[in-house]
């Protein structure tokens, strides 16, 4: 596989690391490796793909990360129920439709389905 000038990792400030890793562990199924107090790396299939850096403040804005979902309703529901919050409900755009939400530490990232 070519991956030159592919994303290739991710990483988002949190807040409170326990905080962090729970909601995402809740909602998308994700799992960590932990380096410390102040850094946790996300596992993607057979390697790290991103992580969490402890930060004073987070600041909005920046690129949107986009994540997609089978069952975008199923989804938005888990992020409300793990302490989200929905910046933008659920939309129609062509190819698809998606949903936006804050996460705990106040980074914003949006989830799509084709259906």
């Amino acid at each position: 596989m070519n991956n030159h000038h592919s994303i290739d990792y991710i990483e988002f400030s949190v807040l409170d690391m326990a905080v962090a890793k729970e909601f995402y562990s809740r909602v998308f199924g994700w799992r960590f490796t932990d380096y410390g107090p102040e850094y946790a790396g996300i596992q993607g299939e057979g390697r790290e793909v991103g992580g969490f850096a402890k930060a004073d403040s987070v600041t909005s804005g920046g690129p949107l990360v986009v994540l997609f979902s089978h069952r975008l309703e199923e989804t938005r529901d888990s992020v409300v129920a793990a302490g989200g919050t929905i910046s933008t409900e659920i939309f129609p755009f062509p190819g698809g439709r998606r949903f936006h939400f804050i996460d705990p530490s106040g980074n914003e990232l949006a989830v799509w389905t084709t259906e």
